[in-house]
């Protein structure tokens, strides 16, 4: 069964939402000046209510970082009791490895290049992750932006590395697509946030609408 993220959640009915509709993790921003970031205090009372609401089996709750100090993401780690951490910026391999949690860690794919040499590009740095133990998450690089763009790149690339490591595919995804996008590359997992939202919010016939796709391509 492909794995369900649901990211970017600012609060808590839409994170119950997203648990009842079948994903398996929810993502929380910390990464500074972005749009969809919470403050500390903010995210630990959402985390709070929600492990004291949700009776359903619990998703595995994430922190989303970017090239922040590895103390600060251990601390807000444990002030907000997430389950894991996603590295979102130019973290390299000694920082993955002191973090007091499970890591996914994102790969920002350039698709502008020839596709052979980013292929090659980014199966050695899914490489590197996987073989330390940690998730590999693949978007769309867009110069100057921490974390995700919400635009989607080269499937043909994604499907490449897919069929070497197991890989969360993000960046573009929509109720409308992400079936085709799972039968065309067959993820371990996709992430979505912008493609469940309206006018920038959380939608919720859009999360239980990606959610229902995803279990309509794991049975074809």
């Amino acid at each position: 069964m492909t794995k369900l993220k649901i990211c970017g959640l600012k609060d808590l009915p839409h994170a119950i939402s997203a648990a009842e509709a079948g994903a398996d993790f929810l993502g929380f921003v910390f990464v500074p000046g972005v749009r969809r970031q919470l403050q500390e205090d903010q995210a630990r009372n959402i985390i709070q209510e929600f492990r004291q609401l949700t009776s359903i089996q619990k998703p595995r709750l994430v922190g989303l970082f970017a090239n922040q100090p590895l103390e600060e993401v251990k601390r807000i780690l444990d002030y907000c009791d997430l389950d894991m951490a996603q590295l979102c910026g130019d973290e390299l391999p000694d920082y993955w490895q002191q973090v007091n949690r499970p890591v996914i860690k994102q790969v920002k794919v350039k698709d502008t290049a020839p596709r052979e040499g980013t292929i090659a590009i980014v199966t050695q740095q899914a490489y590197e992750i996987v073989s330390r133990g940690h998730i590999c998450l693949l978007d769309n690089y867009e110069d100057g932006t921490l974390g995700g763009s919400g635009q989607r790149f080269d499937w043909d690339i994604a499907a490449d590395v897919a069929k070497r490591f197991p890989i969360v595919l993000a960046g573009g995804l929509t109720p409308a697509n992400v079936q085709q996008a799972i039968s065309t590359i067959h993820p371990w997992g996709v992430d979505v946030s912008s493609g469940v939202e309206t006018n920038g919010v959380k939608d919720v016939s859009k999360i239980e609408a990606f959610a229902e796709a995803v279990l309509q391509a794991d049975k074809a």
